[in-house]
């Protein structure tokens, strides 16, 4: 094994626990806990097969995440304003540096949590209206 495969190696062991480990803190914070922890499988199944036998039901799991938050129009209400109340948060946050954890470094983080929910709904809205679903 050459010095260059271990590297790669090393570098697919930190990020993939990183991402799993972001995805695990975002199951309870606000953010897209299960489609990083299926980034972090996936960046850890190919370099580990034996991770591989992980992937597919955390997908199963997080496309059907995806069709129940779409799933009828109370459900996209309440993301639409979960989204609002992030990019709100994140603003607040953002300019009172007097509040615990505020700055702009935090309120980065609440305002791209907002984007992504929207980016995820929007995925989530496309895929169940054209078919595209995956069964689970």
């Amino acid at each position: 094994m050459s010095s260059q495969d271990i590297l790669r190696r090393g570098f697919a062991l930190v990020a993939g626990f990183a991402l799993l480990f972001v995805g695990v803190a975002l199951l309870v914070l606000p953010g897209p806990g299960l489609l990083l922890i299926l980034a972090g499988l996936l960046v850890l199944a190919d370099r580990f097969p034996a991770v591989a036998r992980f992937v597919d039901p955390v997908r199963r799991r997080a496309m059907r995440a995806a069709r129940e938050s779409v799933s009828s129009p109370v459900r996209i209400a309440g993301s639409c304003l979960a989204a609002a109340a992030l990019l709100a948060a994140g603003l607040f946050w953002g300019v009172m540096p007097q509040l615990p954890f505020g700055g702009w470094p935090t309120g980065a983080g609440l305002i791209l949590s907002g984007v992504i929910l929207v980016a995820l709904l929007v995925y989530s809205y496309r895929t169940t209206r054209t078919g595209t679903r995956d069964t689970g």
